[in-house]
């Protein structure tokens, strides 16, 4: 699809910015400098979605309720989640509908900076949708039987963004989209891993709790400024399931060329790169979430870079 030239493009104010400016700490580049501009401004206007979206769920909004009254709501909704992600869903739809819709263009800046990278790259709502789902099951579900439980979350709030990555890049294949679904999944369980303590302040944990009595692991364990053995233990067979996906994921990379290569190698890489400052730390995630060096994270990508498999 060729993009709409009736609308200048969304200028953000500072509100919508400091969203984006969280890109800045993810494990992984976000829009490195190296693509082509239309990209970038496609990853970081799907980025922006996907970090607010997320910040609703996890009650991280900035405080003031500006978020709220952008969408329809009073300031005080701010607190409430899920009247907040009803709001957020209401307004990803009017990104959807034609120009000239009775309930008018999206509300949210960044939203609205949404808008003309759906329409130039024909994106469907269906993955902006499961991230929002994701997100109110956060709100009654906050622990996990099984791993595989655990894999249909993941489906969820993971899953659709190397989706999206992929339709923006026009890349998209049934193959690609499943080596993109590895890696999503493990880059998520990475998180969940390096991010223990901060999940339990939020009353939720993402470790399967099947393999919590494996290892004869109490949700008490958890709780302790510093990890004991089995606590270790079921970190470190978390990482080697993230490590395996990762691993299952690392062809995409070799499936394509150029600058798409570099950045999806940026995306392995940052997951390897996390995972080893999680091993450097002896699996204790307890003190707060092991970070990889920018260094480290370099040559993580160089590996990724050297030995995925390439095809086509």
């Amino acid at each position: 699809m060729r993009p709409r030239r009736d609308a200048a493009p969304t200028a953000l104010d500072d509100h919508a910015r400091a969203t984006l400016g969280k890109a800045r700490t993810e494990n992984f580049p976000v829009a490195p400098s190296f693509l082509p501009r239309a990209w970038r401004d496609g990853l970081m206007a799907v980025y922006g979605y996907a970090r607010l979206v997320d910040d609703i769920g996890d009650g991280d909004l900035a405080p003031g309720g500006r978020d709220a009254v952008l969408l329809g709501l009073d300031p005080a909704a701010a607190d409430d989640r899920l009247a907040m992600l009803d709001a957020f869903e209401a307004d990803l739809r009017r990104v959807f509908r034609r120009t000239g819709g009775s309930d008018g263009p999206p509300r949210h800046p960044l939203l609205q900076a949404l808008q003309p990278v759906v329409r130039a790259h024909g994106l469907t709502p269906e993955p902006f949708l499961g991230l929002i789902e994701a997100n109110r099951q956060d709100q009654h579900v906050t622990r996990y039987e099984t791993y595989g439980d655990l894999l249909a979350y993941c489906e969820l709030s993971a899953n659709p963004v190397g989706r999206l990555v992929l339709s923006l890049t026009g890349t998209s294949t049934s193959e690609r989209i499943r080596r993109s679904d590895a890696v999503c999944t493990a880059l998520q369980i990475v998180e969940h891993v390096q991010d223990v303590a901060e999940d339990l302040g939020r009353g939720r944990i993402y470790l399967p709790a099947e393999d919590m009595r494996r290892f004869r692991v109490a949700e008490a364990d958890l709780k302790a400024h510093s990890a004991g053995a089995s606590v270790r233990s079921l970190v470190a067979f978390e990482a080697e399931r993230a490590r395996d996906l990762l691993n299952e994921g690392t062809p995409l990379v070799g499936s394509v060329h150029g600058r798409l290569r570099l950045l999806l190698a940026g995306f392995v890489g940052g997951g390897r790169a996390a995972l080893r400052a999680v091993t450097a730390a002896g699996f204790d995630v307890l003190p707060g979430p092991p970070k990889p060096t920018r260094s480290g994270l370099l040559r993580e990508v160089a590996t990724v870079l050297r030995t995925a498999p390439r095809k086509g």
